[in-house]
């Protein structure tokens, strides 16, 4: 009966072979359009801020694995944020003309990332992109475009002093991130760029929420030559016919979101593939490229990978950072996706599948994704219901994928049951190509690359230091490791913008912005939010002792300053702010308690004994259901904590726009009551 049982088992083979689905890739009847790079972008904003200041060891290895070839992300666009001195997600970063009359090309942490990451991958692209501008750009409220030609002008200086300072080139510029675009400006844009020997340097437009911007495109040759690319943030991996029509290459500029665990490592595969399966885009960009920002901000841990703890050097190489892998490790931008049904589709059992080639057709990428609905939705837009089964298929190689006899194969296994590993980007055994074909079982919530590529690597470093809480006490007395125009480490701007200065052999710390800035985040903008300020530490903490030396400008200086603990938040709902705001006017010699940022909520005011014009010292100390202040080393105020204020950061800022300057700041644990 042997015989039996073996003819019944390869009747069952049969059966199930004969119903694995066929899927063509082949370069003969044309190719599909170009592919322009898989991207992270840094800003929109601050979302870099704390990787600046890791230890040299650990920073290294980071930005190893986002931008080092064959190692880890390797990405192929960086999109940064143009400073524009305004909130615009996470903090605010510098622009490079806080006023007309200046510039410089040394604030903020944007430069020396873009420097890093050409180092690490001379050949990436390099993208720039306003949220927010400072307020001498407009001459009436929140619009840039008033004076156009002033507006590209600024922007063009951004573009010139990229590289005479930093020797990097700018291969693409935006508008004005998800905010109205104005055609005229960027027809100056363009002419601006061009009368500057810069046409090499490309527009995307308009990086706004839809496709809108299409329909201007098309009623305006100008306006449509003057762009190179439509970008589009979140478009949900669809886009519309005329923007297909268009003959433009199509950008989700602005992707992802999403928090960086095991699900949202599935959106990013999925997407990937996705949004040239569905919508022909023929780029995707990560926001952000890191979650290097603190814990209690908004969209923690929406980056590919996270490194929040400068003074231990801890962070986390996340699963997206694989997910990226699986396509630019194997891929190089000027490659080309093969036509749809010939290379680029959707499996029949639920997935997708991309087809890549080279130019020069000597190399050829295949990348597969299963990822199921549950496990692969991103925060926005919804993602419609779907089933994803395994299933048998078989890869039909023709064409020049025809000279095919081997493939190498890297493999992801995203495991959601508890106790079960993932499996994440894994070298397998290469596949031998057999009559031109293929067959591959897969799996629910996996990604395949199928490659001729041999150079595919999965870095690695030692384990990094462990996790740790901010340390205090801590003092920053502004002078080590600093160098003028610097953002101070660790205080994270939610409001204006604080620089590093130095004078009489001391360095300090001044706020900057004179005036309020254009404002990307629209609550600040409607609600006026006058002041600056930054947060610093853990979002945990209740009992705190914070102290600072300050002094205000006789010019352009600001009426007071406050330092504050127990802050509940910042980002684009800072005018909403709460926590213990002790505020101090020097030169008129009082004080204001407050329990919100804006002094809405006073619980008690009274005089101060102060040096006007000169460095004062000003303390604040919360312990359990008691506050007290001091000036100078006088105790000047002592009250009953608001209950709403339970634990949150410590802050310092300004109490309108103007120059300021902060030394010494010292943080401690406040002893318990």
């Amino acid at each position: 009966m042997r015989w039996l049982s073996a003819l019944l088992t390869l009747s069952v083979v049969a059966v199930y072979c004969s119903q694995a689905k066929e899927y063509v890739f082949s370069d003969s009847s044309g190719l599909g359009r170009r592919f322009d790079g898989i991207g992270g972008l840094s800003g929109g904003g601050a979302t870099s801020k704390l990787l600046a200041n890791y230890p040299d060891e650990q920073r290294n290895q980071i930005l190893d694995f986002l931008f080092k070839p064959n190692f880890g992300a390797s990405l192929q666009i960086l999109k940064v944020e143009i400073g524009g001195d305004a909130q615009s997600t996470d903090g605010s970063e510098a622009s490079h003309m806080h006023n007309s009359w200046e510039e410089n090309y040394h604030r903020g942490y944007e430069w020396w990332l873009m420097g890093e990451a050409k180092k690490r991958n001379p050949d990436i692209k390099l993208y720039g992109l306003p949220w927010g501008f400072p307020g001498w750009i407009a001459t009436t409220p929140q619009d840039p475009y008033v004076i156009p030609q002033q507006t590209a002008t600024y922007i063009l200086k951004w573009i010139q002093g990229a590289k005479t300072y930093h020797n990097l080139t700018i291969d693409f510029i935006g508008i004005w991130n998800e905010k109205a675009y104005n055609v005229t400006y960027i027809k100056t844009l363009r002419k601006t760029l061009d009368s500057n020997n810069l046409s090499n340097v490309r527009i995307v437009a308009a990086d706004d929420n839809g496709w809108a911007f299409v329909k201007d495109m098309l009623k305006d040759k100008d306006l449509a030559d003057s762009i190179d690319y439509i970008g589009s943030h979140y478009p949900g991996t669809v886009s519309p016919l005329d923007a297909r029509m268009t003959n433009k290459q199509l950008w989700s500029s602005e992707d992802y979101s999403t928090f960086n665990n095991d699900t949202g490592a599935g959106c990013w595969a999925r997407i990937l593939n996705l949004n040239y399966v569905n919508g022909l885009m023929t780029s995707t960009i990560s926001w952000n490229l890191i979650a290097s920002y603190y814990e209690g901000l908004k969209w923690y841990r929406a980056g590919l990978m996270t490194a929040t703890e400068p003074w231990s050097g801890n962070y986390v190489v996340e699963s997206p950072i694989w997910m990226t892998a699986h396509t630019t490790q194997f891929t190089e931008v000027g490659w080309y996706y093969l036509s749809h049904d010939q290379g680029v589709g959707r499996l029949q059992s639920g997935g997708s599948y991309v087809g890549f080639i080279s130019l020069d057709k000597k190399h050829h990428t295949i990348v597969i994704e299963t990822m199921s609905h549950d496990h692969s939705v991103c925060v926005r837009p919804p993602l419609k219901p779907y089933n994803v089964t395994p299933s048998e298929i078989i890869l039909k190689l023709e064409g020049s994928f025809a000279s095919i006899t081997e493939l190498q194969v890297w493999y992801t296994k995203l495991e959601f049951a508890p106790g079960v590993d993932d499996v994440i980007f894994q070298k397998r055994q290469p596949l031998k190509v057999t009559s031109g074909k293929v067959t591959l079982s897969v799996g629910v919530d996996e990604v395949w690359t199928l490659t001729t590529v041999t150079t595919g690597n999965k870095g690695s470093y030692p384990p990094p230091p462990q996790s740790k809480g901010f340390p205090l006490p801590y003092l920053d007395e502004f002078d080590e490791g600093y160098e003028v125009s610097m953002e101070p480490f660790n205080l994270a701007q939610q409001t204006g913008s604080f620089e590093i200065m130095a004078e009489d052999n001391n360095k300090f710390v001044r706020q900057m912005v004179l005036q309020p800035p254009l404002m990307w985040c629209h609550n600040l903008a409607e609600k006026m939010l006058n002041r600056s300020f930054a947060v610093i530490g853990d979002y945990s903490w209740t009992n705190v002792s914070v102290k600072a030396s300050v002094r205000l400008s006789p010019v352009n200086g600001t009426k007071g300053v406050f330092l504050a603990a127990r802050v509940n938040q910042g980002g684009c709902d800072s005018y909403d702010t709460t926590g213990i705001f002790f505020y101090i006017f020097p030169d008129d010699k009082f004080y204001i308690l407050s329990q919100d940022i804006l002094r809405t909520q006073v619980v008690s005011s009274g005089r101060i004994k102060s040096n006007p014009g000169y460095w004062n010292t000003f303390e604040l100390l919360v312990s359990g259901e008691g506050m007290i202040g001091f000036v100078n080393e006088e105790m000047v105020m002592e009250a009953r904590a608001p209950s709403l204020a339970t634990s949150g950061f410590v802050a310092l800022g300004t109490d309108t726009w103007g120059l300021a300057d902060f030394d010494n700041l010292l943080i401690k644990f406040a002893p318990l009551p």
